[in-house]
């Protein structure tokens, strides 16, 4: 039995479980080819992520960069980069978040297309959005809220900032009208429009710029010739 633990908590939806599952699956037989001794399941006993990902039997896991920009990288390896490339807004090891609000908000027809390239840029929608109210998953959070105060400078535009501890709930409350916009990454949209009836309701306005996606991480206490194996 390893004395590791994995888990791949980021996109892990209910409806995923499954294809969670079998990511995994390929990433362990691979670290097993390669001489790591890799656990056989993921955990989802994670409790709080920001002590998980502190743990020093973590042998691989998934994190973002806000955490890691505030202090969580002073405790992990990184070992590589997710591909984002099979969704709208991802591109290799780098992703976009997408700015949504209700359809029935936005004048005239809601956007025909989602893809970055026929939509502008978060920056460029900043009057479109004064006044308005933007839910957030965390403040921590590159994707929801880091990525757009980057873009526009500050978030001072906003008539009120409602934190909601998820993507999903973020959208749902722009979807029931407590908020008015939010920005969902781009590998979260992609699952939103499969399995969050409240993402029928919702309309791409623009894109964050482009920036690294959410990093696979090991304890620092893995060993260097073990991190240089799964890299």
């Amino acid at each position: 039995m390893s004395p590791f633990t994995a888990a791949l908590p980021m996109y892990d939806w209910p409806e995923e479980r499954a294809e969670v599952d079998a990511q995994w699956a390929g990433i362990r037989d691979t670290l097993r080819a390669a001489g790591v001794d890799a656990p056989e399941a993921l955990t989802r006993k994670t409790g709080d992520l920001y002590d998980f990902w502190r743990r020093p039997d973590i042998l691989f896991a998934q994190t973002c960069w806000g955490p890691m920009g505030d202090g969580l990288a002073e405790g992990v390896h990184v070992i590589g980069q997710p591909d984002y490339s099979d969704v709208e807004g991802g591109e290799g090891e780098f992703y976009r978040s997408v700015v949504v609000m209700r359809s029935d908000a936005l004048e005239g027809a809601p956007q025909s297309s989602t893809h970055p390239s026929e939509l502008p840029s978060a920056a460029s929608l900043s009057e479109m959005m004064r006044g308005r109210r933007l839910a957030y998953n965390v403040p921590d959070s590159m994707s929801g809220y880091l990525a757009l105060q980057a873009d526009l400078g500050s978030l001072d535009l906003f008539a009120e900032q409602i934190a909601t501890g998820g993507h999903r709930a973020s959208m749902r409350a722009v979807a029931t009208g407590l908020a008015d916009v939010c920005a969902i990454d781009c590998r979260s949209w992609a699952l939103a429009r499969l399995h969050e009836p409240a993402a029928a309701g919702l309309a791409p306005i623009g894109w964050t710029s482009p920036r690294k996606g959410l990093p696979y991480i090991t304890s620092r206490k893995t060993a260097p010739e073990t991190l240089a194996a799964m890299r």
